[in-house]
């Protein structure tokens, strides 16, 4: 395993570093990473309304449509100065340098990266999946069939997101190691044009994005390769300075209640979601929108995070063995203050124990 300081490592853990600051020198001032920004105050968490002017710029395109669809956007008791439409880790966590972004919702792997380069932010919500959410997808004109044709193969890779991961575990299954394979360095949002350009011959990719790429291509030969690798966790992450506000906190634990009810909204109202997201939004058919939710799992919000601190510990000690980032606490990226507020917010039929 390579050490903190190994030579392949620093290579590996510098690829997100160096987007990051490149982005920062045209983002202008960015958000201090020192120690004072990794710690919490340890105060409780604030309980009150967020007091007048408050403003949070939240990174969640699809919660923006649930809650104008299920009219919850009446309830939020503080201002939405901004939506901003990202969803790649990279680009949040440059946001949340950039003081661009407060909050944000992405899967387990972004909080890891982010702690490895130095950038403070604490996960406070939890949903947790059981059906694979990222498909493989070949290359026009691939031999590919399964994951065991990797070997040799070009795959699209992105270490600071979850669909780095997916090919991570996708690899271990299959008894491949990272070095039987050429991981290309890629942000999952050229993933796509990688694939049609044949710069890789696989990559995973998410929904609807696979649809409008076999839609196109699947007559010249690419295909979905499923596998049974699931990412567990999305999450909804702040910055701590953001957390350390007690108004923008007081902001964050009012709108963690009506996020997750504009989820199950969008899960009970399948046909309005459709027809606003996937259609309208998306761009997809109607019929290629019904074939996606039907794919979808319920949603499950647990009361405790401890399965998904332990999940997002293995995630980070897989992270680490391929010599990807230093050593991570998991625990110490979760704001357990925030605990069980979105499971208590939902019927009962949408909770998990963990």
């Amino acid at each position: 395993m390579p050490t903190d300081s190994s030579p392949a490592l620093l290579r590996r853990r510098s690829l997100l570093a160096a987007a990051s600051g490149a982005a920062l020198a045209l983002a202008g001032c960015a958000r201090h990473t020192g120690a004072a920004d990794t710690a919490l105050t340890g105060r409780s968490l604030p309980t009150g309304a967020p007091p007048p002017g408050t403003k949070l710029a939240i990174s969640i395109h699809t919660s923006q449509l649930q809650l104008r669809g299920a009219g919850l956007d009446r309830k939020l008791p503080f201002t939405v100065s901004s939506w901003p439409n990202l969803s790649a880790g990279p680009d949040v966590i440059q946001g949340f340098r950039a003081h661009s972004i407060d909050l944000a919702s992405n899967a387990g792997i972004p909080p890891i990266q982010a702690q490895d380069i130095g950038v403070g932010a604490r996960i406070v919500a939890v949903q947790t999946h059981t059906r694979p959410l990222y498909i493989f997808a070949t290359a026009p004109g691939s031999d590919i069939a399964s994951v065991q044709d990797f070997r040799g193969k070009k795959i699209g890779f992105s270490q600071g997101q979850a669909q780095g991961v997916v090919v991570l575990r996708a690899l271990k299954e299959a008894g491949l190691k990272n070095s039987d394979v050429t991981l290309v360095p890629l942000p999952s949002t050229q993933f796509l044009t990688a694939l049609q350009a044949k710069q890789v011959d696989v990559a995973p990719l998410t929904e609807p994005t696979l649809t409008k790429y076999l839609t196109q291509y699947g007559k010249d030969g690419a295909r979905k390769l499923s596998t049974d690798v699931v990412d567990l966790l999305g999450v909804l992450w702040a910055p701590v300075e953001v957390i350390n506000d007690d108004a923008k906190a007081e902001a964050i634990r009012s709108f963690i209640p009506l996020w997750a009810q504009g989820v199950v909204w969008a899960w009970e109202h399948t046909d309005q979601w459709i027809e606003s997201y996937y259609v309208k939004d998306q761009g997809v058919t109607a019929a290629d929108g019904k074939r996606i939710v039907a794919l979808n799992d319920a949603p499950r919000f647990p009361l405790s995070w401890d399965k998904a601190i332990a999940w997002e510990q293995q995630t980070a000690d897989l992270m680490r063995e391929g010599g990807f980032v230093g050593r991570v606490d998991a625990e110490k990226l979760f704001d357990r203050r925030f605990e069980g507020l979105a499971a208590r917010a939902v019927p009962a039929t949408y909770r998990v124990a963990s």
